[in-house]
């Protein structure tokens, strides 16, 4: 698979609106390559759908957007009308652009072995790198965490070191002042009736 660092393999592939698209079609701008199962299945929907409602955020972002998956031209008409998705999507029927970014391979599912596209997902910067390479996808939040990437500049800083007692989850942090808000009003309720006469 295409590791961040690499240089971004160059395609041609067709979309759903009948034209040709390529890498290079894109200059100056970074380009979110998203490979993805088959079209009109759950987990696929809402992958397309997120990343079609993000989609002004990503073009403010200087961002374009590409779905690549081996369904026919005629079938992503059909995905992108039923669901009015955003995006573009692209044929790649011979995986030619699977096999350049090493997302065809062996996965399991439902607890089987078998050959098939492996949900990834690239962003590539404006000078053809690979920022950031995401491989086996879990589709819910993606599309988020994807454009906050991208709004970042492409470039993910380190974690910084957590201070002496911190909490080392943010997301235990960011909800401790809720907690202790919503404690406080329930200690004063208890002790109210003992100071009624």
């Amino acid at each position: 698979m295409v590791n961040a660092g690499d240089r971004a393999p160059d395609f041609s592939l067709e979309s759903d609106s009948g034209k040709t698209v390529s890498l290079a079609d894109f200059p100056g701008k970074t380009v979110v390559l998203y490979f993805y199962p088959k079209d009109d299945t759950p987990g696929c929907t809402r992958e397309a759908q997120a990343f079609s409602g993000a989609l002004r955020a990503f073009t403010e972002a200087g961002a374009v957007v590409l779905g690549v998956s081996r369904d026919s031209v005629e079938r992503h008409r059909k995905f992108r009308d039923k669901y009015d998705l955003g995006v573009t999507l692209l044929s790649d029927p011979d995986l030619a652009a699977h096999n350049a970014y090493g997302v065809y391979g062996e996965k399991s599912m439902y607890g089987k072995k078998v050959m098939g596209t492996i949900r990834s997902t690239f962003v590539i910067g404006p000078d053809r790198a690979v920022k950031h390479a995401f491989s086996a996808v879990k589709v819910d939040g993606h599309a988020d965490e994807v454009l906050a990437l991208v709004r970042g500049g492409g470039r993910e800083a380190p974690p910084a070191p957590p201070a002496p007692g911190a909490r080392t989850n943010a997301k235990s942090a960011a909800k401790a002042p809720a907690k202790r808000a919503a404690k406080a009003p329930a200690k004063s309720a208890a002790k109210a009736p003992a100071k009624t006469r």
